[in-house]
């Protein structure tokens, strides 16, 4: 049998003793219950026959093991269960009875079709965090209506930013929408674990992917909009001068600021001459003419190496650096500043693990379990509910509970 444990020096987090149900799939949710899990929490992801597409998304080792699930569900148990079943239904009651968190991205008429919406749970689990993420506020006209990435992104402003900026309308080439809304996930299910541990009760807490990044991408951008008649958009962001800026050999990307890092660095090339361009000023009139500002940098960085600039920013202080690209990050463990580590699991042997993000002295995040195949802890679980030996080996056998699929891997019993 594969031996999915691992011992850590830290064996728990913050979030030691509180259960996570994850009833969802691709990466928003399962992303908000992975960071949870890093946390401490024992996060149980709830699947059955249909494989959740972030096992298979972006290819990998495994065919429930892709490189992205591989770090996604990390810290997690996997229990096979037919939900759609009455005897599963009861099963997953039980599980949601004795845990603390339930995150799902099913849509709302899913949920009341499978009698787990909040309300079908409220009065008999007050004390459950129940966390409901979809694409839109629950009660708006389009409380189902189906959204990835993509879609919000075109519909919260992200491709019109790149037209305008860019003059290229396309998609930010990164999962921003879920990895925004997870982030987001995360925090409002702590808000309402600390209001629970203060009162007792739980709550339902909705985190709709349109809202979360919608304010997200204003933070910056509402700007001038803030007053009625006033243009969207940081024009100092969206410059399409704004670089990184080609030298002689390369790209870099620098940050003067501040007043002192424009002096010294135009004083440390002896261009002082620039300074005196009405637009380099003060920060307003080198925001509100980005553009020269930016043009004006270009034109002076083409004249140097990118190892010269590394050398003159880094002597002033002044925020700099060389672009690196993806694979140069990953492979080089001075660009990833240990972020990237090593690690082995038991399937697939080593593989690479993306460090939690944070560091806490007294409870630290950790990776206690490599991500598990579908169903691999069912048996455990089912166990930890009080089922028999007997009524387990019945639910397997009558397909309301499923176990790891043998033909996944020779390796697992």
């Amino acid at each position: 049998m594969t031996d999915f444990s691992r011992t850590v020096d830290h064996p728990t987090g913050p979030l030691a003793g509180i259960r996570v149900v994850e009833l969802a799939s691709v990466v928003m949710a399962p992303y908000a219950a992975q960071i949870l899990g890093d946390l401490g929490a024992d996060v149980i992801k709830v699947e059955h026959d249909v494989i959740d597409n972030s096992r298979q998304m972006g290819g990998g080792p495994h065919p429930e093991l892709s490189g992205i699930a591989l770090n996604l569900h990390r810290n997690k148990r996997s229990l096979g269960l037919d939900v759609k079943t009455p005897e599963g239904h009861e099963i997953l009651l039980r599980l949601l009875s004795a845990s603390d968190v339930l995150i799902t991205n099913i849509r709302p008429s899913a949920l009341t079709r499978l009698k787990v919406s909040y309300d079908d749970l409220a009065t008999s689990m007050p004390r459950l965090v129940y966390c409901q993420s979809q694409g839109f506020s629950t009660g708006s006209v389009d409380e189902d209506r189906p959204a990835y990435d993509d879609i919000i992104q075109a519909m919260t402003g992200l491709p019109w930013l790149n037209h305008e900026a860019l003059d290229i309308t396309a998609f930010v080439p990164t999962l921003v929408g879920d990895k925004v809304t997870g982030l987001t996930i995360a925090y409002a299910v702590l808000a309402a674990l600390v209001h629970r541990e203060r009162t007792g009760e739980g709550q339902r807490v909705e985190v709709p992917m349109f809202n979360s990044v919608l304010s997200f991408n204003l933070v910056e951008h509402l700007s001038r909009a803030a007053i009625e008649g006033g243009a969207a958009g940081y024009v100092r962001i969206m410059s399409s001068k704004r670089g990184p800026h080609r030298t002689l050999n390369g790209y870099v990307a620098i940050m003067p600021y501040t007043d002192v890092n424009w002096e010294s660095l135009f004083r440390a090339i002896d261009r002082l001459d620039v300074l005196e361009r009405p637009w380099f000023a003060n920060y307003e009139t080198r925001t509100r003419e980005a553009d020269r500002v930016f043009g004006d940098l270009a034109e002076i960085v083409a004249e140097r190496t990118t190892e010269e600039w590394l050398e003159i920013c880094e002597r002033l202080d002044i925020p700099v650096s060389a672009v690196s690209s993806l694979d140069d990050v990953v492979n080089d463990e001075k660009l990833n500043r240990g972020v990237i580590t090593t690690a082995t699991h038991p399937v697939v042997g080593e593989y690479r693990e993306i460090a939690p993000p944070v560091a806490m002295s007294k409870t630290p995040a950790s990776i206690r379990r490599p991500a598990p195949l579908v169903a691999q802890d069912t048996r455990e679980i089912l166990d930890e509910l009080g089922y028999s030996g007997d009524e387990v080996a019945s639910l397997i056998d009558r397909g309301v509970a499923g176990v790891t699929n043998e033909r996944s891997s020779p390796d697992v019993a």
